[in-house]
């Protein structure tokens, strides 16, 4: 993972061929970023802003307790009422699964709460001092990491919740013996996603009696893992608490064995984070998470986050990779009408002048001037997981971006890198192995909105999985072909 964080430090803009190898133009996209001057109103309203918005994934192994953690916060923080807690206390005793009622806050659906566990990203809300926290609560289950995926692509930071139990730590870094659990799989993708601040929150602390030698063992056993992936030090903060015994989420432990912790709380270290960096002065760019219709919206609605500029009402905007103008009829945050969004804000945006046959998921609006078009061959460095088994020349892949996921083929093994991401000279590849540091061409089997990471970083960041499992991580360096 640490390529990740060399490619990112020295990735310089790449020439764009105006023809590939194979005698093929390739559509330009025209003018270049650099070109684009933002309106005033776009920055004028960033400055306005009084608290920073940060998207906070929530990841970790199945049944660490996630759901519950956050719907015990969101209880303590005063977003579920008393009125709405005692129904779900009461709802989860009479299905039989009374520990359930704060993760019922988050699962809503009628499976979820039947087989006990997350299958969708559930999105949540609340105030720090200093951030208004947009909570994405990711399952854990390993049936559902494209959901994941889906949901933690668009967090600014992460919370990687840890059960304290004897053997379900070891579980999560394990996988029970199936390879490598969820703990390890999901820090290992939001690192890849650009997630730089991790908070560790080792829960289920009452159930190993608060025991300061268990969480000191759980911090040496992950802490050169979490180095591994490219996480610093100082981006790390360590919590032991109890979700259900409401023990170091908003005070300090008042329990008489946890007096050996002197640090701070969660509430506390969500707090500390530093706020994200928002692509505000960059063209206009909204991957689209879902499309749906809406009463005061219309027929042609989509949602997601603004991952550059900004937009308002009576805005023109493109629909990739359709080519399609449309017009910005309105714009809703949390069912509340706005009159604009800008980088870091998650909208539904209706349209109009659209047929909502042209708005796919994984699509982006984008600006009309400094459109995105589909590329079709692709070039990225990868780091290749310990799920991986060997990846050849013709391997089929998934390959996931933003929220766009699509077959594809491994075209070409371009070269190895060493462990400072150097091409490794005269090394003729057959194919590459876990671990392994590699450039590889990928053909997609249609065309996917994404973008050189040099360019921008949020739609530059890739995964290739297959068969449940991910395979590799890496971002795009060079764009070959477009469609």
């Amino acid at each position: 993972m640490e390529m990740l964080n060399q490619a990112t430090e020295k990735l310089k803009g790449v020439d764009i061929k105006t023809e590939t190898e194979k005698g093929k133009h390739r559509r330009e996209p025209c003018p270049p970023l650099d070109t684009y001057e933002p309106e005033e109103w776009m920055l004028e309203t960033f400055k306005q802003e009084s608290k920073q918005l940060l998207h906070l994934a929530i990841v970790g192994h199945v049944d660490a307790g996630k759901s519950t953690l956050m719907g015990r916060l969101l209880h303590i923080l005063g977003q579920v009422s008393k009125k709405e807690m005692h129904k779900y206390e009461r709802e989860a005793k009479q299905s039989g699964k009374g520990s359930f009622s704060y993760a019922w806050v988050l699962d809503e659906s009628s499976e979820e709460r039947a087989r006990g566990i997350t299958m969708t990203v559930a999105v949540a809300q609340f105030e720090t001092p200093k951030f208004h926290i947009v909570v994405l609560d990711s399952p854990g289950h390993k049936d559902f990491v494209p959901n994941m995926i889906s949901g933690a692509s668009q967090a600014d930071a992460a919370v990687l919740v840890i059960d304290a139990c004897t053997g379900a730590f070891e579980a999560g870094m394990e996988g029970e013996g199936q390879g490598v659990g969820q703990t390890k799989e999901h820090t290992q993708l939001v690192r890849s996603f650009g997630v730089e601040q991790l908070v560790v929150a080792v829960n289920k602390m009452d159930a190993v009696e608060y025991s300061e030698d268990r969480f000191n063992a759980i911090k040496t056993s992950l802490r050169p893992f979490l180095k591994h992936c490219g996480f610093k030090e100082s981006g790390i903060r360590w919590i032991p608490l109890s979700a259900m015994e409401n023990e170091n989420l908003v005070t300090q432990p008042v329990n008489g064995q946890m007096l050996w912790y002197r640090g701070p709380t969660l509430l506390q270290a969500l707090d500390s984070l530093e706020p994200p960096v928002r692509n505000v002065a960059k063209p206009f760019r909204l991957p689209i998470a879902e499309i749906f219709k809406s009463r005061t919206l219309g027929q042609a609605v989509v949602s997601g986050k603004v991952e550059g500029g900004a937009v308002k009402i009576g805005s023109k905007v493109l629909v990739m990779p359709s080519g399609v103008s449309a017009t910005v009829k309105g714009i809703e945050q949390n069912g509340k009408t706005c009159t604009f969004v800008r980088a870091g804000d998650n909208a539904d945006v209706g349209l109009q002048g659209v047929d909502p046959a042209c708005l796919l998921q994984g699509g982006v609006l984008c600006h009309p001037d400094y459109p995105l078009p589909a590329a079709s061959l692709l070039e990225v460095k990868v780091l290749l997981l310990e799920t991986s088994g060997p990846l050849l020349r013709g391997s089929q892949v998934i390959i996931h971006c933003h929220h766009a996921k699509e077959p594809a083929k491994i075209t070409k093994l371009v070269s190895l890198l060493d462990q400072k991401g150097q091409a490794i000279p005269n090394k003729k590849l057959r194919c590459l192995l876990a671990n392994q540091r590699a450039v590889i061409e990928v053909k997609p089997e249609r065309g996917i909105c994404l973008e050189e990471y040099s360019r921008y970083k949020a739609l530059g960041r890739i995964s290739l999985r297959d068969a449940g499992k991910t395979l590799a991580v890496g971002i795009v360096t060079r764009i070959i072909e477009y469609e």
